[in-house]
């Protein structure tokens, strides 16, 4: 299946058994698919409204980091979503949608798959997917958010010293590789794990995301200091113990594998 408006509208309804009506666009090139869907969402774009790109120059990672984006290889996407949320609520939407991702990929490979907090998707202690989620705020209220998922899906040659960190479902050996329905099946899955979020809060998925925590237990690195992962809190929060034995909640921060610095 190709990579057209056309595809990646079929696998939708394969997955929904309805036809697709938000918009979708798929773009050669673009900045950020992230932007491009902050400002459908702006003009009032229904929820399920979607930006692909074939190629990203200007793609983004939590805190504005920088993702290898190269041409016709991988999953730029960015959509928009309507949930009846507050603004505070929307940071942990970020491992609700690594947990899709996470089964979306798991599927595909034979190697385990792991969330790493907060919006990264790891195989084997490399990185194969990130994740970006921001809330547009009117007034109060949430008015939307945009979900935005870069995976790495056919890049078997990453530059230094991405070629040591990162892998992607080509590397690790999985069999499909359709763009189209990877889309597909991340968009449906996100919106009804994101609808669920919204109704029952993180706590239904708290059994799931200790057991596919990619920090828990190991030395880690956050913000230059040294401790180790104790798990994720019932809000979202990385827990993390000190050399000196106390304890602390992460709100938001760089984390790194400590074998890595």
């Amino acid at each position: 299946m190709s990579f057209t408006e056309t595809a990646i509208r079929a696998a939708l309804g394969l997955r929904t058994g309805a036809p697709w009506t938000a918009p979708i666009e798929v773009r050669a090139e673009t900045g950020s698919t992230s932007d491009d869907a902050k400002a459908l969402a702006r003009e009032g774009a229904a929820e399920g409204a979607i930006v692909v790109a074939d190629a990203q120059t200007k793609g983004r990672g939590r805190s504005g980091a920088s993702w290898h984006s190269p041409p016709g290889e991988n999953v730029y996407l960015s959509f928009v979503v309507r949930p009846a949320l507050s603004p505070a609520a929307v940071a942990p939407l970020t491992l609700v949608v690594g947990l899709v991702v996470r089964d979306v990929v798991a599927t595909r490979i034979g190697a385990p798959v792991r969330v790493k907090w907060p919006n990264d998707i790891f195989v084997s202690d490399r990185k194969l997917a990130g994740i970006l989620v921001e809330g547009q705020v009117r007034g109060d209220a949430l008015a939307s958010v945009v979900v935005g998922i870069g995976l790495n899906v056919k890049t078997t040659v990453f530059p230094p010293p991405l070629d040591a960190i990162a892998t992607s479902l080509a590397r690790e050996g999985a069999p499909d590789l359709d763009r189209a329905s990877l889309v597909a099946e991340i968009v449906v899955g996100v919106m009804q794990a994101t609808d669920r979020f919204a109704r029952e809060g993180l706590a239904v998925f708290a059994d799931r995301i200790a057991e596919h925590d990619a920090l828990r237990g190991r030395e880690i690195a956050v913000g230059g200091v040294r401790c180790v992962a104790r798990g994720i809190d019932a809000v979202g929060r990385l827990l993390v113990e000190h050399t000196d034995g106390s304890t602390e909640a992460v709100v938001s921060g760089h984390v790194e594998l400590a074998e890595r610095r």
